[in-house]
């Protein structure tokens, strides 16, 4: 059986986003993604890409992870490992990569769609999964049955652009109880720059719907939503539309 991977690069960097923000960690980004959410900025990676086993990939996270030997925070080895995308769990070898992953002693999460099954990866890995909100175009591809398999390592996010977004969020953590089986973020919708919009992508809402970052953050406040804002640090630290960081 073929134990190769589509991998479109594999780079070293800060987190940033996730409650390991600021961590430095080591990318793993797959290539190919069945959605199309309208504020994808890693379009880049639905095509192209090198095949590479899987002993090859652990072959180029330990020659990145090398200067960091024995080097802890709290415990925590350093670096972390992120496999995303494009949709990772679209390819059949990534359980295998993140187990050995485990074997290895490195912290791996994964960010995942939501709609694709994640109750049979690791329970050693932590999941960050996406709830699709109404603006991206994707949310009758949800998986619901996903929740009853996230728990204390686990954490879902909700990318906001619009107020909608803002109302369908607030309403999944209720219905779902989410504050008490995951850790929960909230981001706000950057807007694309021409370099990052796809012409796959579903439509970006109306600019008129908008719901602007601070408006955003004082809403949570407003209605003490059980929730993290998050920000996207490595678009703080590096242009908007950069790649590899």
């Amino acid at each position: 059986m073929s134990d190769k991977l589509l991998v479109h690069e594999i780079y070293l960097s800060v987190q940033g986003e996730s409650t390991f923000a600021g961590l430095p960690c080591i990318f793993v980004r797959l290539t190919g993604c069945d959605l199309r959410c309208s504020y994808c900025d890693t379009a880049y990676a639905f095509k192209g890409g090198q095949s590479m086993r899987v002993k090859e990939v652990l072959a180029e996270i330990n020659r990145l992870a090398a200067p960091y030997a024995d080097r802890q925070i709290k415990n925590q080895s350093l670096p972390i490992i992120e496999v995303t995308g494009g949709e990772p769990l679209l390819q059949k070898n990534v359980p295998r990569l993140m187990t050995d992953l485990c074997d290895s002693g490195f912290t791996v999460l994964i960010e995942t769609s939501g709609a694709h099954p994640i109750g049979n990866l690791d329970s050693r890995i932590h999941r960050i999964m996406d709830l699709k909100c109404p603006s991206s175009g994707e949310s009758e591809r949800m998986l619901w049955e996903n929740i009853q398999h996230l728990g204390s390592r686990d954490e879902v996010k909700c990318v906001i652009a619009t107020q909608e977004d803002y109302e369908w969020c607030k309403s999944t953590i209720k219905k779902w109880d989410l504050q008490k089986k995951c850790e929960i973020l909230i981001s706000w919708c950057a807007p694309l720059t021409e370099s990052q919009r796809h012409t796959d992508l579903n439509p970006a809402p109306a600019s008129t719907d908008l719901i602007t970052r601070q408006a955003l953050i004082e809403r949570m406040i407003q209605d003490a939503v059980p929730a993290r804002f998050q920000a996207q640090l490595h678009k703080v630290v590096w242009p908007v539309d950069a790649m590899g960081v």
